[in-house]
């Protein structure tokens, strides 16, 4: 069996793309902001995604989508998502992610929701995956930045599709594919079954394989690639109230001593993303964002219940801060997982 050490590339080619490292953050709809963001890009992931947008929105300019865009020098080498279901759009919208400066342009054939899948898009592509190869061939005609596809395993588990979609992507120029282990029906329920990207890898000859789904420390990340074969591991929910989790993840596959990460800790990264969403966002914005972004940091802590509840009702960035820096440092102690997560549209 290889080395934990054997798995990790400090120089992963994606295309003509040299990356730091094979441990990458997900796009996470709701919640991988430009904040969220700056903070990711401190620990130095191998590659991080914006949020998705959708490409009749990009190309129509429409300026939120932009600023949804947004990105710091710091946060290099980063993905441009785009979500859509048309030929005819792909190459425009993936040129405009090249023009902004982004190193590569993904589609999304992964999200699961009813507002994205009603019209084809999304998960929803699973089910025409011709399609899909014609959306990835435009693309890939249209930039020379790396082109890459995000999907799940199938629709549902009578439709598990990932291989073939993998060989699609593969002939249509894609230089990697993210497969989730779950199906489009299972949401984020259950357990992700590796199986599913183990049996992509199997059949991939050049397209760079990333295994994606329940990869929440260094011990998950390397149970993923010794059981798959991946080349690069996405990190998903894993990122949220610790954006350290590359640093973590890389440190024990390098079988070095894992630094703790004590509670003081995360006070003071939630401290720190509240600054930068304080730098970035409108005051009410900032009191908004912070009731969701406060309980990832304290989601271990036995404290979370009442921080949570005073949070969710605070209307001013003053208020949030106060409570940020009162929380009682007696209560910081493993006090099981709170159900915070469900607060973010999740992974897309």
């Amino acid at each position: 069996m290889n080395s934990p050490k054997s798995f990790l590339s400090h120089s992963f080619q994606l295309g003509n793309l040299q990356l730091p490292n094979n441990i990458f953050y997900a796009p996470l709809a709701g919640c991988s902001d430009y904040p969220f963001r700056m903070m990711s890009a401190k620990y130095r992931p191998g590659l991080m995604y914006c949020e998705m947008v959708k490409m009749d929105a990009l190309v129509r300019h429409d300026q939120n989508t932009f600023h949804m865009l947004d990105f710091d020098k710091k946060m290099h080498p980063i993905v441009g998502q785009l979500c859509g279901s048309k030929p005819a759009l792909a190459g425009q919208a993936a040129r405009i992610i090249e023009d902004l400066g982004f190193d590569v342009v993904d589609l999304n054939c992964g999200c699961p929701v009813d507002k994205v899948t009603k019209d084809g898009s999304g998960s929803g592509m699973l089910k025409t995956p011709n399609l899909i190869g014609e959306v990835l061939a435009n693309m890939v005609a249209a930039v020379k930045i790396p082109v890459t596809v995000k999907i799940r395993a199938g629709w549902d588990e009578s439709q598990i599709n990932a291989p073939l979609i993998t060989q699609i992507a593969e002939q249509a120029g894609a230089k990697a594919i993210c497969i989730h282990g779950r199906t489009r029906k299972q949401a984020y329920k259950g357990p992700a079954n590796w199986d599913y990207i183990k049996e992509c890898k199997d059949v991939a000859k050049t397209i760079k394989i990333i295994g994606n789904g329940d990869v929440m420390d260094g011990l998950s990340a390397q149970k993923m690639f010794e059981h798959t074969g991946c080349d690069a591991v996405l990190v998903a929910r894993g990122t949220m109230g610790q954006p350290w989790v590359a640093e973590d993840i890389i440190r024990h596959l390098l079988g070095e001593k894992p630094l703790e990460r004590e509670m003081e800790w995360r006070r003071q990264g939630l401290l720190e993303h509240f600054l930068c969403t304080l730098d970035y966002h409108h005051a009410k914005r900032v009191a908004v964002d912070m009731r969701r972004v406060g309980c990832w940091y304290f989601k271990k802590a036995s404290g979370t219940r009442g921080f949570r509840d005073a949070i969710s009702r605070a209307e001013h960035p003053d208020v949030v801060k106060e409570l940020i820096l009162n929380f009682p440092l007696g209560n910081l102690e493993d006090g099981g997982n709170s159900d915070n997560e469900d607060s973010c549209e999740q992974e897309c």
